[in-house]
């Protein structure tokens, strides 16, 4: 089937005069995670995971992942004529430098313009014109052949409680409009939806998991426009809407953006807008730069952090009843032990759902760092062997995402422990470390990796990325990486910490807490910051080797436990008490 769409492809390319064609996967927003309609990697290739590229030329099919899903790739194009590429490992170019490097003088390279950013295409054009080969802006070319493409979402859309946002709707385009005067600017543009939904205080459901909307946003020094399809709304709502916003019908936005931004100086964001807006917002008076939304996203309010907080304590309590009721001696399925979890966390006031797809990994399948069973895919759970188990919770205040690597059977053996621990030092050096004011993620990235470092190990993911209030559990602009990304973390933000290693074929470790950003202390030297943890779940002592650990990082551990503890003993079950009393019990010393 996937031969003969990327037949039908080439057909389609054929028409039009294109010698390749390249599919992002994303959709008219860039977004990292899609509705259905817009799965178009998945739909051309069978690979499903959240970020790849695919290039289609006459003669050759190719897919580019990075190492999360070097293995997944690999299994889900098998049987076909593609073939994988591994990013960022030697000898792999990038799909942008394969094009130059492989395409004839002369050739034309196609992308669908909606899919596919204002900078990433400018860029691409430039490296690509060296070789003499042309970037072009076409049509979607999987419209004729995807007989049975899914519609634009169309959930219906509910308001994010104030006491929960921390500001009205009205108040942040207000925040926006003064963001406008200090860039000297007019008009902004926005296409992220989750930059939307954070403006607006509204949420939906057109993304699995990510409560949010397909939609865009024009705010001006003097109106504000949201194209959306008014049916989504109920009327006291879309009356409520109505007084900040003049709704526009969302495929309107294609002609109508036109005459929005003819006058004054614009800004916007090249990063997250289509390039098929290009023609119309483009302009040399225009200014660049992020998102005014995104940074004042990112930077949570006291309201919001007080959401986290409750959302963090809700899913400790869910975690630790599940845990009690789980058996380290029985005989399980990946998804049963991921329902087990969801259905304790479905008995928490305000919970709405999962914030992801889980992961529940055992043994080999723990080394694929987005591996998500399926009831066709999916490991037997039981008998010695770690299971990596990754998960979050979407309430009406705020997120959680956690990960736990258990251990099933009686005992570990000593590298699965000495793994374990090494990824424990790098977890908890990050979250106790104290920093100046002006750091960013790369300048912290090491203190996480430093202990596998020195035993030859590592990981090739993130070891942190920004999570959003009731919103996308990916929120930029701060990570914690060896990326070069040129953004201070700043006190409001709240970041993951999840190192791990993965060794294909034996087993995954991953240890991930949440961790807010907070102001620590003033010297002469400037001000400082450290880490507030949120997440409220043990760690898998079972699987803590102490002579690893140094006596600060015993008394971090003990200290962690003992708040956790504190926190939620009345709250969990009468029988899940003895397992907490347990689970938070200080370390036996060797």
């Amino acid at each position: 089937m996937i031969d003969e769409r990327v037949k039908s492809l080439r057909a389609q390319m054929a028409q039009i005069g294109v010698d390749a064609w390249i599919v992002t996967g994303t959709d008219p927003h860039q977004s990292e995670y899609v509705a259905p309609r817009w799965r178009t990697r998945e739909f051309i290739s069978g690979f499903t995971g959240s970020a790849g590229t695919v290039v289609i030329t006459q003669n050759e099919a190719l897919l580019w992942v990075d190492s999360r899903y070097f293995i997944q790739g690999a299994q889900q194009i098998e049987g076909t004529e593609y073939k994988l590429m591994k990013l960022d490992t030697e000898g792999t170019p990038d799909p942008w430098k394969w094009l130059s490097e492989n395409m004839q003088k002369g050739s034309k390279v196609g992308v669908d313009g909606t899919s596919i950013s204002i900078e990433t295409f400018e860029k691409n054009s430039a490296l690509l014109k060296k070789k003499g080969v042309e970037l072009v802006s076409t049509p979607d070319l999987l419209l004729p052949l995807w007989k049975d493409r899914p519609e634009v979402p169309c959930t219906k859309i509910y308001k994010m409680k104030d006491e929960y946002a921390g500001f009205t709707a009205s108040a942040k385009i207000n925040f926006v409009k003064i963001k406008l005067r200090q860039q000297g600017a007019d008009w902004t543009f926005i296409s992220s939806i989750d930059d939307i939904a954070w403006l607006t205080n509204l949420r939906a459901n057109d993304i699995p998991c990510n409560p949010v909307f397909v939609a865009f946003a024009f705010v001006s020094l003097d109106k504000a426009v949201l194209f959306v399809d008014k049916r989504r709304f109920d009327d006291a709502l879309l009356e409520e809407v109505s007084k900040d916003y003049e709704i526009r019908p969302y495929e309107s936005v294609y002609e109508d953006i036109a005459s929005l931004t003819r006058r004054g100086v614009g800004y916007y964001s090249p990063e997250k807008v289509s390039y098929a807006f290009a023609p119309a917002i483009n302009k040399k008076r225009n200014v660049r730069g992020r998102d005014i939304t995104t940074d004042l996203k990112a930077r949570k309010n006291p309201v919001e952090l007080e959401g986290m907080r409750r959302a963090h304590f809700l899913d400790g309590v869910a975690f630790a009843n599940f845990m009690a009721s789980l058996d380290p001696l029985g005989s399980y399925t990946e998804l049963e032990i991921a329902e087990m979890l969801e259905n304790e966390r479905k008995k928490m006031e305000g919970y709405l759902g999962p914030s992801f797809e889980p992961i529940s990994a055992f043994r080999e399948n723990g080394a694929l760092c987005h591996y998500s069973p399926s009831k066709e895919h999916e490991k037997s759970v039981s008998g010695q062997g770690l299971l990596v188990l990754d998960t979050g919770s979407q309430f009406g205040f705020g997120m959680t995402d956690l990960t736990r690597t258990l251990l099933f059977g009686t005992d570990a053996t000593d590298e699965q422990k000495r793994d374990y621990t090494l990824v424990l030092k790098g977890h908890l050096a990050l979250a106790r470390q104290i920093f100046p004011k002006g750091t960013k993620g790369v300048q912290l990235d090491a203190l996480a990796k430093q202990f596998l470092w020195c035993a030859g190990e590592s990981y090739m993911h993130g070891t942190g990325h920004g999570v959003g209030c009731h919103l996308n559990v990916h929120e930029g602009p701060a990570r914690i990486s060896s990326a070069l990304i040129d953004v201070p973390l700043e006190t409001g933000m709240v970041l993951s910490d999840e190192p791990g290693v993965y060794k294909a074929g034996r087993h995954g470790v991953r240890i991930e807490n949440i961790l807010a950003v907070q102001s620590y202390s003033e010297t002469e030297f400037g001000e400082f910051y450290n880490f507030e943890v949120l997440s409220m779940v043990p760690y898998e002592k079972k699987l803590i080797d102490v002579r690893y650990l140094t006596d600060v990082e015993i008394g971090q551990i003990d200290a962690y436990h003992q708040w956790i503890k504190d926190q939620l003993i009345d709250y969990v079950f009468e029988e899940t008490k003895p397992w907490l009393e347990e689970a938070t019990a200080p370390l036996k010393r060797n």
